[in-house]
């Protein structure tokens, strides 16, 4: 390994990974943008994507540490680094299930800075506080005041579940955020950082004065690693890589894009934007893992994923407007697409020139194995530990073309589930979906609605020697399906193919919660 390369993992401090000796990709050319173009900034990232540290490198530059700044690219510009009061709220360190949550972080907050700046006069309204205390460190200082919100939206996510709480909450927050038009004549600089953009919380409505920047083009490589960055910051921990594998550094290169690159965070500029809390975690560990989701999947999503109604097998081919997708709703009716676009699950693929709009996918491999994965929690529960059903002889089976014997696997598995499982969403697509599901895991070539010119086939799955034709029915018969295979010529984009074709049908049955009956046909 390189002598002395320290990689930040876990480290959101930016005086602590400049004093120690820490990587660093320089961002400062975008703080001096924010600084010198505007005043009021608002910014939506996935998690783990760098927020915290570029909050905390605005704080710095905000309290004039200038050393910490020698040689990054804002030094070059002439500032007299003046040193301006800081109230920076981090809502990332709690949890906000409990209905006091909100209220003792903030009041720990408070009464520290009510204490630091003589606030002698204290509401029991947090917004109220809130004004107070800007007021304050503007007359006691003589300064105006920077105010920085990261996760600001952390206690609403928390109690996403209980709709009285999150009233409660936003109520709250609502009148603390408020602030930033209210006090604009003692605020120099304000910017609010989170997950998700509320569009039904009337947050925003009422903080007409932000500019959102989560979309636009200039600010696309704000947070994450871009390519050129990956080069000059990370070349030889990229050989190191290399090394360790026994490999050509062309190929850790690859390695790396396919796993934590495709991220495109602007309509107007599909510049690739790398994960950069699993690439130096892979870097670090000199392996190829799937880091940010070993973090765990939030909560939140995990609940409106349980009441989703989209077809899983659609959502790495999405189409949606830039509108539809800068803000989100929590209602657990309204689509899921905006809350997987900002949380990072699905990005821009595609943008359509004449129409605008946009095409959503699954931006690397780590991102589908581990939202499939996850996925595979909900949709199929934990069973008994008697089920026929196992994975690694599934996945032989299907390999070496013993249809009966999977196919009995998976009807043994559907037999396994609890009803209350299958409630979630429509019993029909549910089903789909765990097929759909299973073979994707297994990493299979996996066609959903493949198009012919006679129609489309429910289920195509390609291995080494088999191509496996699906047709599905629901409370009718297996004998149906293959007729329907056969009449509308199904076989025939495959017959020059060269492997074996499979056609199967298969009959899900209601009354079984599960699969009826299924009939195989070899050609």
């Amino acid at each position: 390994m390189a002598d002395g390369l320290k990689y930040p993992i876990g480290i959101q401090s930016f005086s602590e990974i400049r004093e120690r000796g820490f990587v660093y990709v320089d961002k400062t050319e975008f703080i001096h943008q924010l600084v010198d173009k505007g005043k009021y900034y608002f910014l939506s990232r996935p998690r783990r994507f760098g927020k915290s540290l570029l909050l905390s490198t605005i704080h710095e530059y905000f309290n004039g540490r200038r050393d910490l700044f020698d040689g990054l690219a804002i030094s070059k510009y002439d500032y007299d680094w003046k040193t301006f009061p800081v109230l920076h709220i981090d809502f990332t360190g709690s949890n906000y299930s409990d209905p006091d949550g909100l209220d003792a972080a903030l009041n720990s907050l408070f009464e520290k800075w009510e204490c630091e700046y003589g606030v002698t006069h204290v509401s029991t309204q947090a917004g109220i506080r809130f004004g107070e205390i800007i007021q304050a460190a503007y007359e006691r200082t003589g300064s105006h005041v920077v105010i920085l919100i990261d996760e600001y939206d952390k206690p609403l996510l928390d109690s996403i579940d209980n709709e009285e709480q999150q009233d409660a909450f936003r109520n709250t927050l609502r009148s603390v955020y408020g602030n930033l038009k209210k006090m604009d004549k003692y605020i120099e600089f304000a910017m609010l950082t989170g997950v998700t953009k509320f569009g039904h919380l009337s947050i925003f409505s009422d903080l007409n004065n932000l500019n959102d920047i989560s979309f636009h083009q200039q600010y696309a490589a704000i947070c994450g690693v871009s390519v050129s960055e990956l080069h000059t910051y990370f070349k030889e921990g990229t050989e190191d890589l290399a090394t360790q594998n026994g490999m050509k550094v062309e190929h850790a290169y690859r390695l790396l894009k396919r796993n934590y690159d495709g991220y495109h965070f602007s309509p107007e500029n599909l510049m690739d934007i790398y994960n950069p809390y699993s690439l130096i975690n892979a870097l670090d560990a000199l392996t190829i893992r799937d880091f940010w989701f070993s973090t765990g999947t939030p909560r939140f999503l995990v609940k409106m994923i349980k009441t989703a109604k989209i077809p899983l097998s659609e959502l790495d081919n999405v189409e949606a407007t830039a509108s539809e997708i800068s803000s989100v709703s929590l209602k657990f009716d309204d689509s899921l697409i905006p809350l997987l676009y900002q949380s990072g699950y699905l990005t821009i693929k595609e943008v359509d020139p004449a129409t605008q709009f946009l095409t959503l996918g699954y931006p690397n491999a780590e991102v589908e194995r581990g939202f499939m994965n996850e996925l595979m929690k909900i949709y199929i529960p934990a069973t008994t530990g008697l089920s026929e059903f196992s994975i690694g002889k599934f996945y032989k089976d299907v390999q070496e073309g013993r249809t009966e014997d999977f196919m009995t696997r998976l009807k043994s598995l559907f037999a396994d589930f609890n009803s209350d499982a299958m409630n979630k969403i429509p019993l029909e697509q549910h089903y789909q979906d765990i097929v759909f599901l299973i073979f994707k895991l297994l990493g299979f070539m996996t066609h959903v609605e493949y198009k012919t010119a006679t129609g489309r086939i429910d289920l195509v799955i390609k291995t080494k020697d088999y191509i496996y034709v699906f047709e599905f029915k629901r409370n009718k018969t297996a004998e149906e399906a293959l007729r329907q295979i056969d009449e509308n010529g199904y076989l025939i984009p495959f017959t020059a193919d060269g492997r074996k074709l499979i056609k199967i049908g298969v009959n899900f049955d209601d009354s079984k919660k599960g699969i009826g009956k299924f009939l195989i046909s070899n050609s």
